[in-house]
């Protein structure tokens, strides 16, 4: 398994939380990552609408930004989100999964910078920003 490849199987399997939503990986190289959230009833935060909960939706988003900066980085090197925004566009319904879309804008020494993006469908749901603390991963 190459690295990159190794960076999505540490996001849908060591994350108990991550697990526990169902975020998968769809794909990834260096600097870029697509993850997928398959909707379930529990997400909804608002049944009037019936709207996902805004924070499943950041949940998607710090992900695929961790996973992305964590794709750009060397070996032994891990990430750990120090700031996330998030700009909520549309509701998130119940119809379709999540698609987020993460790519690093800036990779310092010890800082990253990625934009996201998580579409449902046709529909724009969010986007954000992220900015990642590189550390050497501890053992």
């Amino acid at each position: 398994m190459t690295f990159p490849d190794d960076v999505l199987k540490q996001m849908e399997e060591f994350s108990p939380f991550n697990r526990h939503l169902g975020i998968k990986g769809d794909s990834i190289e260096p600097g870029r990552v697509v993850m997928r959230l398959p909707i379930k009833p529990e997400f909804v935060g608002d049944p009037r609408r019936p709207a996902l909960h805004g924070g499943v939706i950041s949940t998607l988003i710090d992900s695929a930004g961790g996973a992305a900066a964590w794709s750009a980085l060397e070996p032994g090197e891990t990430v750990s989100t120090i700031d996330l925004t998030v700009d909520y566009l549309e509701p998130g319904g119940i119809d379709a999964p999540l698609v987020a879309t993460a790519h690093v804008v800036r990779k310092g020494k010890r800082l990253c910078h990625v934009r996201m993006k998580v579409t449902q469908g046709e529909r724009r749901v969010a986007e954000g920003r992220g900015v990642f603390s590189i550390h050497k991963r501890r053992d």
